[in-house]
Protein backbone atom coordinates (compact mmCIF):
# COMPACT_ATOMS: atom_id res chain seq x y z
CA UNK A 1 0.00 0.00 0.00
CA UNK A 2 1.15 3.50 -1.07
CA UNK A 3 1.17 6.15 1.54
CA UNK A 4 2.09 10.10 1.75
CA UNK A 5 5.63 10.61 2.95
CA UNK A 6 5.77 11.07 6.67
CA UNK A 7 9.19 12.91 6.78
CA UNK A 8 10.23 15.48 4.91
CA UNK A 9 13.44 14.62 2.14
CA UNK A 10 14.80 18.12 2.00
CA UNK A 11 17.51 19.35 4.37
CA UNK A 12 16.14 19.37 7.71
CA UNK A 13 14.71 23.07 8.64
CA UNK A 14 15.33 25.42 11.73
CA UNK A 15 12.81 24.29 14.01
CA UNK A 16 11.19 27.68 13.80
CA UNK A 17 10.46 27.61 10.40
CA UNK A 18 9.09 24.06 10.98
CA UNK A 19 6.33 25.53 13.59
CA UNK A 20 5.95 28.15 11.44
CA UNK A 21 4.70 25.97 8.22
CA UNK A 22 2.52 24.50 10.74
CA UNK A 23 1.06 26.85 12.51
CA UNK A 24 -0.20 29.22 10.12
CA UNK A 25 -2.50 28.00 8.19
CA UNK A 26 -4.11 26.85 11.38
CA UNK A 27 -3.67 30.38 13.15
CA UNK A 28 -5.49 31.57 10.12
CA UNK A 29 -8.09 28.63 10.41
CA UNK A 30 -8.71 29.61 14.71
CA UNK A 31 -8.47 33.60 13.99
CA UNK A 32 -10.95 32.89 11.31
CA UNK A 33 -13.15 30.85 13.65
CA UNK A 34 -12.66 33.37 16.47
CA UNK A 35 -13.35 36.57 13.99
CA UNK A 36 -16.70 34.79 13.06
CA UNK A 37 -17.99 35.30 16.91
CA UNK A 38 -16.20 38.36 16.63
CA UNK A 39 -18.57 39.30 14.04
CA UNK A 40 -21.25 37.75 15.63
CA UNK A 41 -21.13 39.85 18.71
CA UNK A 42 -20.33 42.94 16.91
CA UNK A 43 -23.66 42.27 14.80
CA UNK A 44 -26.12 41.10 17.74
CA UNK A 45 -24.68 43.90 19.64
CA UNK A 46 -26.01 46.05 17.20
CA UNK A 47 -29.43 45.26 18.30
CA UNK A 48 -28.93 46.05 21.89
CA UNK A 49 -27.00 45.14 25.02
CA UNK A 50 -29.58 42.93 26.22
CA UNK A 51 -29.31 40.65 23.26
CA UNK A 52 -25.25 40.52 23.38
CA UNK A 53 -25.87 39.63 27.30
CA UNK A 54 -28.20 36.79 25.91
CA UNK A 55 -25.69 35.98 23.20
CA UNK A 56 -23.09 35.58 25.53
CA UNK A 57 -24.84 33.82 28.48
CA UNK A 58 -26.74 31.02 26.35
CA UNK A 59 -23.26 30.47 24.02
CA UNK A 60 -21.38 30.07 26.64
CA UNK A 61 -23.81 27.40 28.58
CA UNK A 62 -24.54 25.23 25.37
CA UNK A 63 -20.74 25.37 24.59
CA UNK A 64 -20.01 24.18 28.06
CA UNK A 65 -20.69 20.15 27.51
CA UNK A 66 -19.41 20.73 23.88
CA UNK A 67 -16.17 21.61 25.53
CA UNK A 68 -16.09 18.12 27.48
CA UNK A 69 -15.77 16.27 24.19
CA UNK A 70 -14.01 18.63 22.42
CA UNK A 71 -11.03 18.55 25.04
CA UNK A 72 -10.79 14.61 24.59
CA UNK A 73 -10.87 14.96 21.14
CA UNK A 74 -7.52 16.70 20.85
CA UNK A 75 -5.80 13.63 21.01
CA UNK A 76 -7.10 12.56 17.65
CA UNK A 77 -3.74 15.06 16.81
CA UNK A 78 -1.71 13.04 19.09
CA UNK A 79 -2.56 9.32 18.06
CA UNK A 80 -1.74 10.35 14.60
CA UNK A 81 1.04 12.05 14.40
CA UNK A 82 2.78 9.76 16.82
CA UNK A 83 1.60 6.88 14.48
CA UNK A 84 2.73 9.04 11.41
CA UNK A 85 6.03 9.34 12.99
CA UNK A 86 6.67 6.04 13.71
CA UNK A 87 5.80 4.80 10.11
CA UNK A 88 2.36 3.63 10.59
CA UNK A 89 0.17 5.48 8.60
CA UNK A 90 -2.29 2.78 7.55
CA UNK A 91 -3.35 2.76 12.01
CA UNK A 92 -4.25 6.63 12.09
CA UNK A 93 -8.07 6.75 10.38
CA UNK A 94 -9.68 5.17 12.93
CA UNK A 95 -9.09 7.43 15.46
CA UNK A 96 -11.32 10.23 13.38
CA UNK A 97 -13.83 7.23 12.80
CA UNK A 98 -13.76 7.00 16.77
CA UNK A 99 -13.55 10.70 17.34
CA UNK A 100 -17.50 10.39 15.24
CA UNK A 101 -18.61 7.64 17.22
CA UNK A 102 -17.53 9.48 20.43
CA UNK A 103 -19.13 12.59 19.61
CA UNK A 104 -22.40 10.73 18.33
CA UNK A 105 -23.26 8.85 21.89
CA UNK A 106 -22.63 12.43 23.32
CA UNK A 107 -24.88 14.51 21.16
CA UNK A 108 -27.38 12.09 22.14
CA UNK A 109 -26.82 10.93 25.40
CA UNK A 110 -25.65 14.92 26.95
CA UNK A 111 -26.96 17.42 24.55
CA UNK A 112 -30.00 16.74 23.19
CA UNK A 113 -31.40 16.44 26.98
CA UNK A 114 -29.09 19.51 28.01
CA UNK A 115 -30.91 21.36 25.87
CA UNK A 116 -34.50 20.72 26.86
CA UNK A 117 -33.25 21.77 30.60
CA UNK A 118 -31.57 24.98 29.69
CA UNK A 119 -34.77 26.77 30.57
CA UNK A 120 -35.12 25.92 33.61
CA UNK A 121 -30.99 25.49 34.09
CA UNK A 122 -30.88 29.14 33.33
CA UNK A 123 -33.87 30.33 35.57
CA UNK A 124 -33.48 28.11 38.78
CA UNK A 125 -29.88 28.43 38.97
CA UNK A 126 -27.92 31.18 37.12
CA UNK A 127 -30.65 33.91 37.62
CA UNK A 128 -31.65 32.74 41.54
CA UNK A 129 -32.67 35.47 43.16
CA UNK A 130 -33.73 37.82 40.41
CA UNK A 131 -36.84 39.16 39.86
CA UNK A 132 -38.20 37.05 37.24
CA UNK A 133 -39.95 39.87 35.54
CA UNK A 134 -36.69 41.76 35.27
CA UNK A 135 -35.24 38.56 33.90
CA UNK A 136 -38.25 36.93 31.64
CA UNK A 137 -36.70 38.40 28.36
CA UNK A 138 -33.15 37.26 29.20
CA UNK A 139 -34.13 33.90 30.02
CA UNK A 140 -35.94 33.44 26.55
CA UNK A 141 -33.43 34.93 24.18
CA UNK A 142 -30.37 32.77 26.44
CA UNK A 143 -32.31 29.81 26.13
CA UNK A 144 -33.58 29.92 22.79
CA UNK A 145 -30.47 30.78 21.45
CA UNK A 146 -28.26 28.12 23.92
CA UNK A 147 -30.55 25.43 22.52
CA UNK A 148 -29.97 26.06 18.71
CA UNK A 149 -26.91 25.48 19.15
CA UNK A 150 -26.64 22.59 21.42
CA UNK A 151 -29.11 20.87 18.37
CA UNK A 152 -26.15 21.67 16.19
CA UNK A 153 -23.63 20.54 18.34
CA UNK A 154 -22.95 17.15 16.56
CA UNK A 155 -21.70 18.95 13.63
CA UNK A 156 -19.34 21.18 16.58
CA UNK A 157 -18.21 17.78 17.98
CA UNK A 158 -17.35 15.64 15.08
CA UNK A 159 -15.94 18.54 13.20
CA UNK A 160 -12.98 18.55 16.25
CA UNK A 161 -12.26 15.01 15.24
CA UNK A 162 -11.91 15.62 11.72
CA UNK A 163 -9.55 18.37 11.87
CA UNK A 164 -7.38 16.99 14.62
CA UNK A 165 -6.84 14.50 11.97
CA UNK A 166 -6.00 16.44 9.55
CA UNK A 167 -3.72 18.57 12.03
CA UNK A 168 -1.82 15.35 13.02
CA UNK A 169 -1.16 14.45 9.82
CA UNK A 170 0.34 18.03 8.50
CA UNK A 171 -1.85 18.98 5.93
CA UNK A 172 -3.92 21.84 8.36
CA UNK A 173 -4.58 23.74 4.86
CA UNK A 174 -7.42 21.35 4.34
CA UNK A 175 -8.91 23.00 7.90
CA UNK A 176 -8.08 26.12 7.14
CA UNK A 177 -10.18 26.72 3.44
CA UNK A 178 -13.12 24.81 5.43
CA UNK A 179 -13.33 27.25 7.95
CA UNK A 180 -12.90 30.09 5.69
CA UNK A 181 -15.71 28.95 3.84
CA UNK A 182 -17.64 28.32 6.66
CA UNK A 183 -17.32 31.77 8.36
CA UNK A 184 -17.79 33.21 4.87
CA UNK A 185 -21.62 31.37 4.89
CA UNK A 186 -21.99 31.93 8.53
CA UNK A 187 -20.94 36.20 8.53
CA UNK A 188 -23.93 36.10 5.16
CA UNK A 189 -26.79 34.13 7.09
CA UNK A 190 -26.01 35.98 10.06
CA UNK A 191 -26.59 39.13 8.50
CA UNK A 192 -29.73 38.09 6.49
CA UNK A 193 -31.44 36.67 9.25
CA UNK A 194 -30.49 38.61 12.17
CA UNK A 195 -31.57 41.91 10.68
CA UNK A 196 -33.79 40.32 7.57
CA UNK A 197 -35.14 42.66 5.10
CA UNK A 198 -34.47 45.85 7.36
CA UNK A 199 -31.20 45.86 7.00
CA UNK A 200 -28.70 47.97 8.87
CA UNK A 201 -29.92 51.42 8.34
CA UNK A 202 -26.85 52.75 10.63
CA UNK A 203 -24.25 51.60 8.05
CA UNK A 204 -26.72 52.06 5.47
CA UNK A 205 -26.71 48.02 4.49
CA UNK A 206 -29.64 47.02 2.95
CA UNK A 207 -31.46 43.90 3.87
CA UNK A 208 -32.97 41.02 1.99
CA UNK A 209 -36.95 41.46 1.23
CA UNK A 210 -39.03 39.18 2.24
CA UNK A 211 -36.64 38.07 5.32
CA UNK A 212 -38.05 38.15 8.74
CA UNK A 213 -35.64 39.82 11.18
CA UNK A 214 -34.70 36.89 13.59
CA UNK A 215 -32.61 38.40 15.70
CA UNK A 216 -29.90 36.02 17.72
CA UNK A 217 -32.15 32.93 16.68
CA UNK A 218 -30.54 33.96 13.02
CA UNK A 219 -27.39 34.66 14.32
CA UNK A 220 -27.32 31.05 16.14
CA UNK A 221 -28.59 30.05 12.72
CA UNK A 222 -25.53 30.83 11.06
CA UNK A 223 -23.45 30.22 13.56
CA UNK A 224 -24.43 25.74 12.89
CA UNK A 225 -24.53 26.20 9.31
CA UNK A 226 -20.98 27.55 9.00
CA UNK A 227 -19.88 24.99 11.26
CA UNK A 228 -21.50 22.13 9.03
CA UNK A 229 -19.52 23.81 6.03
CA UNK A 230 -16.37 23.03 7.85
CA UNK A 231 -17.12 19.73 9.06
CA UNK A 232 -18.33 18.58 5.62
CA UNK A 233 -15.39 19.71 3.32
CA UNK A 234 -12.56 18.16 5.38
CA UNK A 235 -14.91 15.00 5.74
CA UNK A 236 -15.11 14.88 2.22
CA UNK A 237 -11.40 15.02 1.32
CA UNK A 238 -11.39 12.08 4.05
CA UNK A 239 -12.95 9.77 2.17
CA UNK A 240 -11.67 10.88 -1.13
CA UNK A 241 -9.03 8.91 -3.18
CA UNK A 242 -5.79 10.07 -1.69
CA UNK A 243 -6.47 9.64 2.01
CA UNK A 244 -8.19 6.37 0.95
CA UNK A 245 -4.70 4.87 -0.37
CA UNK A 246 -2.59 6.38 2.31
CA UNK A 247 -4.60 6.07 5.10
CA UNK A 248 -7.46 3.37 4.52
CA UNK A 249 -10.05 6.25 5.07
CA UNK A 250 -12.75 4.21 4.27
CA UNK A 251 -11.80 0.97 5.63
CA UNK A 252 -12.29 2.04 9.56
CA UNK A 253 -15.77 3.13 9.81
CA UNK A 254 -17.13 -0.11 12.13
CA UNK A 255 -17.17 0.59 15.66
CA UNK A 256 -13.65 -0.06 16.69
CA UNK A 257 -13.85 -0.74 21.25
CA UNK A 258 -9.87 -0.38 21.17
CA UNK A 259 -10.07 2.73 19.25
CA UNK A 260 -12.30 4.42 21.54
CA UNK A 261 -11.16 3.18 24.64
CA UNK A 262 -7.17 4.65 23.49
CA UNK A 263 -8.74 7.69 22.91
CA UNK A 264 -11.03 7.84 26.36
CA UNK A 265 -7.80 6.55 28.13
CA UNK A 266 -5.68 9.59 27.19
CA UNK A 267 -8.50 12.12 26.30
CA UNK A 268 -10.41 12.19 29.01
CA UNK A 269 -7.62 14.42 31.04
CA UNK A 270 -8.14 16.91 28.36
CA UNK A 271 -11.96 16.44 28.56
CA UNK A 272 -11.73 18.16 32.52
CA UNK A 273 -9.37 20.66 31.15
CA UNK A 274 -11.55 22.09 28.91
CA UNK A 275 -14.76 21.27 30.35
CA UNK A 276 -13.72 22.06 33.85
CA UNK A 277 -12.38 25.29 32.19
CA UNK A 278 -15.49 26.57 30.54
CA UNK A 279 -17.95 25.40 33.52
CA UNK A 280 -16.15 27.92 36.14
CA UNK A 281 -15.87 30.45 33.26
CA UNK A 282 -19.68 30.17 32.35
CA UNK A 283 -20.09 30.56 36.52
CA UNK A 284 -17.90 33.38 36.31
CA UNK A 285 -19.14 35.17 33.68
CA UNK A 286 -22.97 34.48 34.38
CA UNK A 287 -22.69 34.51 38.14
CA UNK A 288 -20.17 36.62 39.15
CA UNK A 289 -20.05 38.99 37.08
CA UNK A 290 -23.23 39.16 36.89
CA UNK A 291 -23.54 40.04 40.26
CA UNK A 292 -22.60 43.82 39.23
CA UNK A 293 -25.56 44.19 36.51
CA UNK A 294 -26.39 43.31 33.08
CA UNK A 295 -24.06 46.48 32.04
CA UNK A 296 -21.10 44.58 33.67
CA UNK A 297 -21.74 41.45 32.10
CA UNK A 298 -22.42 43.78 28.94
CA UNK A 299 -18.79 44.74 29.27
CA UNK A 300 -17.29 41.33 30.37
CA UNK A 301 -18.36 39.56 27.08
CA UNK A 302 -16.91 42.38 24.95
CA UNK A 303 -13.51 41.92 26.52
CA UNK A 304 -14.33 38.21 26.37
CA UNK A 305 -14.63 38.03 22.58
CA UNK A 306 -11.18 40.65 22.45
CA UNK A 307 -9.60 37.90 24.50
CA UNK A 308 -10.82 35.09 22.30
CA UNK A 309 -9.63 37.29 19.43
CA UNK A 310 -5.70 37.32 21.24
CA UNK A 311 -5.35 33.81 22.23
CA UNK A 312 -6.70 31.87 19.43
CA UNK A 313 -3.32 32.26 17.56
CA UNK A 314 -1.64 30.65 20.69
CA UNK A 315 -3.97 27.89 20.62
CA UNK A 316 -3.27 27.13 17.05
CA UNK A 317 0.44 27.59 17.33
CA UNK A 318 -0.25 24.61 20.32
CA UNK A 319 -2.01 22.52 18.03
CA UNK A 320 1.42 22.90 15.43
CA UNK A 321 3.17 22.30 18.96
CA UNK A 322 1.18 18.94 19.57
CA UNK A 323 1.74 17.46 15.85
CA UNK A 324 5.31 18.34 16.03
CA UNK A 325 6.11 17.18 19.41
CA UNK A 326 4.05 13.88 18.73
CA UNK A 327 5.58 13.40 15.62
CA UNK A 328 9.47 13.68 16.94
CA UNK A 329 8.43 11.00 19.94
CA UNK A 330 7.00 8.94 17.67
CA UNK A 331 10.07 9.08 15.85
CA UNK A 332 12.07 8.68 18.71
CA UNK A 333 13.84 12.01 19.01
CA UNK A 334 12.83 13.56 22.17
CA UNK A 335 15.29 16.37 21.66
CA UNK A 336 13.98 17.67 18.97
CA UNK A 337 10.34 17.66 20.16
CA UNK A 338 12.15 20.12 22.58
CA UNK A 339 13.17 22.32 20.20
CA UNK A 340 9.79 22.41 18.64
CA UNK A 341 8.13 23.02 21.64
CA UNK A 342 10.38 26.49 22.66
CA UNK A 343 10.54 27.63 19.43
CA UNK A 344 6.73 27.23 19.54
CA UNK A 345 6.47 28.97 23.05
CA UNK A 346 8.43 31.95 21.61
CA UNK A 347 6.51 32.33 18.81
CA UNK A 348 2.93 32.29 21.01
CA UNK A 349 4.18 35.11 23.25
CA UNK A 350 5.19 37.28 20.36
CA UNK A 351 1.92 37.34 18.91
CA UNK A 352 0.04 37.64 22.14
CA UNK A 353 2.49 40.50 23.66
CA UNK A 354 1.14 42.80 20.32
CA UNK A 355 -2.50 41.69 21.56
CA UNK A 356 -1.66 43.40 25.04
CA UNK A 357 -0.12 46.16 23.44
CA UNK A 358 -3.48 47.03 21.35
CA UNK A 359 -5.50 46.24 24.36
CA UNK A 360 -3.83 49.52 26.09
CA UNK A 361 -3.73 52.00 22.82
CA UNK A 362 -7.04 51.26 21.89
CA UNK A 363 -8.85 49.87 24.59
CA UNK A 364 -11.72 52.72 24.54
CA UNK A 365 -12.63 52.57 20.49
CA UNK A 366 -12.27 48.37 20.79
CA UNK A 367 -15.29 48.83 23.04
CA UNK A 368 -17.20 51.17 21.92
CA UNK A 369 -17.29 48.94 18.64
CA UNK A 370 -19.86 46.81 20.66
CA UNK A 371 -21.97 49.16 22.05
CA UNK A 372 -24.68 49.97 19.50
CA UNK A 373 -28.87 49.48 19.86
CA UNK A 374 -30.60 51.66 21.51
CA UNK A 375 -28.44 52.78 24.33
CA UNK A 376 -28.96 56.01 26.89
CA UNK A 377 -25.86 57.87 27.50
CA UNK A 378 -25.56 56.31 31.13
CA UNK A 379 -25.74 53.35 30.30
CA UNK A 380 -23.34 53.66 27.35
CA UNK A 381 -20.56 55.63 29.71
CA UNK A 382 -20.78 52.75 32.32
CA UNK A 383 -20.29 50.07 29.65
CA UNK A 384 -17.96 51.93 28.39
CA UNK A 385 -15.82 52.48 31.65
CA UNK A 386 -16.34 48.82 32.47
CA UNK A 387 -14.84 47.79 29.43
CA UNK A 388 -11.64 49.60 29.18
CA UNK A 389 -10.73 48.60 33.01
CA UNK A 390 -11.29 45.23 32.06
CA UNK A 391 -9.15 45.82 29.33
CA UNK A 392 -6.23 47.07 30.89
CA UNK A 393 -6.02 43.98 33.21
CA UNK A 394 -6.39 41.27 30.62
CA UNK A 395 -3.42 42.55 29.03
CA UNK A 396 -1.04 41.87 32.27
CA UNK A 397 -1.55 38.71 31.39
CA UNK A 398 -1.12 38.19 27.60
CA UNK A 399 2.22 36.54 27.65
CA UNK A 400 1.68 33.89 30.52
CA UNK A 401 -1.28 33.03 28.73
CA UNK A 402 1.01 32.40 25.64
CA UNK A 403 3.03 30.06 27.85
CA UNK A 404 0.42 28.47 29.72
CA UNK A 405 -1.42 27.16 26.02
CA UNK A 406 1.84 26.29 24.18
CA UNK A 407 3.21 24.29 26.79
CA UNK A 408 0.07 22.38 27.14
CA UNK A 409 -0.40 21.67 23.85
CA UNK A 410 3.36 20.06 23.50
CA UNK A 411 2.63 18.33 26.82
CA UNK A 412 -0.12 16.95 24.94
CA UNK A 413 2.29 15.56 21.95
CA UNK A 414 3.97 14.12 24.34
CA UNK A 415 0.97 12.25 25.66
CA UNK A 416 1.54 14.11 29.50
CA UNK A 417 -2.26 14.72 30.02
CA UNK A 418 -3.22 14.01 33.74
CA UNK A 419 -0.98 15.94 35.91
CA UNK A 420 -1.62 19.26 33.53
CA UNK A 421 -5.52 18.20 33.45
CA UNK A 422 -5.61 17.91 36.95
CA UNK A 423 -3.45 21.06 38.12
CA UNK A 424 -5.50 23.25 35.71
CA UNK A 425 -9.34 21.94 36.94
CA UNK A 426 -7.72 22.62 40.40
CA UNK A 427 -6.54 26.09 39.84
CA UNK A 428 -9.78 26.99 38.23
CA UNK A 429 -12.06 26.73 40.79
CA UNK A 430 -9.32 27.72 43.51
CA UNK A 431 -8.52 31.19 41.22
CA UNK A 432 -11.24 31.37 38.87
CA UNK A 433 -14.14 30.66 41.39
CA UNK A 434 -12.67 30.67 44.63
CA UNK A 435 -10.69 34.05 44.51
CA UNK A 436 -13.05 35.52 41.97
CA UNK A 437 -16.08 35.46 44.27
CA UNK A 438 -13.83 36.46 47.31
CA UNK A 439 -12.63 39.60 45.58
CA UNK A 440 -16.37 39.86 44.90
CA UNK A 441 -17.76 40.20 47.98
CA UNK A 442 -14.69 41.18 50.03
CA UNK A 443 -14.57 44.20 47.89
CA UNK A 444 -17.61 44.78 46.26
CA UNK A 445 -16.02 48.84 45.70
CA UNK A 446 -14.02 47.37 42.75
CA UNK A 447 -16.69 45.96 41.38
CA UNK A 448 -16.70 43.70 38.42
CA UNK A 449 -12.72 44.63 38.49
CA UNK A 450 -12.66 42.08 41.17
CA UNK A 451 -13.53 38.23 39.75
CA UNK A 452 -11.55 39.76 36.64
CA UNK A 453 -8.25 40.00 38.92
CA UNK A 454 -8.76 36.48 40.30
CA UNK A 455 -9.03 35.19 36.57
CA UNK A 456 -5.94 37.06 35.85
CA UNK A 457 -4.25 34.98 38.77
CA UNK A 458 -5.44 31.92 37.37
CA UNK A 459 -3.87 32.38 33.59
CA UNK A 460 -0.29 33.43 35.48
CA UNK A 461 -0.61 30.25 37.87
CA UNK A 462 -1.18 27.68 34.81
CA UNK A 463 1.25 29.76 32.52
CA UNK A 464 3.77 28.92 35.06
CA UNK A 465 2.80 25.64 35.64
CA UNK A 466 2.71 24.22 32.64
CA UNK A 467 5.64 26.21 31.82
CA UNK A 468 7.68 23.94 34.70
CA UNK A 469 6.01 20.33 33.89
CA UNK A 470 7.10 20.78 30.16
CA UNK A 471 10.95 21.78 31.26
CA UNK A 472 10.70 19.24 34.04
CA UNK A 473 11.12 16.43 31.49
CA UNK A 474 9.09 13.89 33.17
CA UNK A 475 6.97 13.48 29.77
CA UNK A 476 9.97 11.77 28.59
CA UNK A 477 9.74 8.66 30.43
CA UNK A 478 5.21 7.90 28.65
CA UNK A 479 5.60 5.17 25.83
CA UNK A 480 1.96 5.81 23.92
CA UNK A 481 1.80 3.36 21.09
CA UNK A 482 2.56 -0.11 21.30
CA UNK A 483 4.08 -2.00 18.82
CA UNK A 484 1.61 -5.05 19.12
CA UNK A 485 -1.46 -2.83 18.43
CA UNK A 486 -4.38 -4.12 16.35
CA UNK A 487 -4.81 -2.88 12.70
CA UNK A 488 -8.11 -4.47 12.54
Amino acid sequence: MSSLPTQPEAAPRHPLAEVWALAWPTIITMTSYTVMQFVDKLMVGQIGPLELTAQGNGGIWAFTPLAFTMGALVVVNTYVSQHIGAGSPERVARYLWGGIHISIAIWIVVLLPWAAMLPWFFESIVHAGHSIDEMDRLLELESEYGQILLLGGLFTICARSVHQFFFGIMRPKVVTVAVIIGNIVNVVLNYILIFGEQGLPILNLPGVPGIPSLGIHGAAIGTVAGVFVELMIPLLVFLGPRCQQAYRSRCSWRLHLPTIRELVRLGWPGSLVSGNELVCWSLFMTVLVGIFGENSMTAGWIVLGYMHLSFMPAVAISFAANTLVGNSIGAGNPEQAVRFARWSVGLSIVFMTVCAIFFIVFRAPMIELFIGGDVDPAQYDEILEIGVQLMLVMAFCQALDALGITYSGALRGAGDVIWPGFFIAISSWLFIIGLGYGLAHWMPQWGAIGPWIGAVIYIVVVGIGMAWRFESGRWRSIKLLRNDEDNT
